[in-house]
């Protein structure tokens, strides 16, 4: 994930972009609508929080890491500079104009297939990252239901894979008796 993150150029018009991109999928683990659909009042950049308007019309705050606040603001600095810059959208595409979803899903194939990794990584793979890796490290599974902005736990635990191994630690660390030798 870090090699996928690190892949757009700075130094390209638009690299600053796409590590913003990226890092604010990772970081946040927003639906792509949600992304490309966020304006720049939505963003509080002290804060580091993004205000998105889900499905169904429901609002919810989600928060975001340094790395995503710093890619963030590098690319509104080069943002002002753009053709539209004066509009809303966040995110621009080379016309000024909002960027779309299925540009979106192109670029992130681009970096994918340029860093070499899994094939078949996309904006929504980096949403089931997101929630994976904050479980994996312990987060609660209906915080990352609120953070994902699902309605029914159900929905959350089909996009958190958690292996065999991980069940178990969790599990002897948890429950009271897993770790008592059987008296006799």
């Amino acid at each position: 994930m870090t090699r996928l993150l690190e892949m757009p150029d700075a130094s390209r018009p638009f690299g600053l972009r796409d590590r913003a991109i990226l890092e604010l999928f990772y970081a946040s683990g927003l639906r792509l609508s949600e992304l490309v659909g966020l304006d720049l009042e939505a963003v509080n950049l002290r804060a580091r929080m993004v205000r998105v308007m889900g499905k169904g019309g429901r609002e919810r705050l989600v928060p975001f890491n340094r790395p995503a606040e710093a890619a963030l603001r590098a690319w509104l600095v080069r943002r002002a500079s753009l053709p539209g810059a004066s509009t809303a959208p966040l995110f621009l595409g080379v016309r000024g104009t909002r960027l779309t979803g299925r540009s979106v899903q192109r670029l992130a194939a681009r970096y994918v297939a340029a860093c070499s990794t899994r094939f078949g990584i996309s904006p929504h793979a980096l949403r089931h990252s997101f929630a994976t890796h904050l479980l994996e490290r312990g987060a609660d599974l209906r915080v990352i239901q609120e953070l994902l902005g699902h309605v029914r736990l159900s929905t959350t635990q089909r996009y958190t894979h958690v292996n065999a191994a991980q069940l178990l630690e969790v599990y002897r660390k948890a429950h009271p008796r897993a770790r008592r030798s059987p008296s006799r």
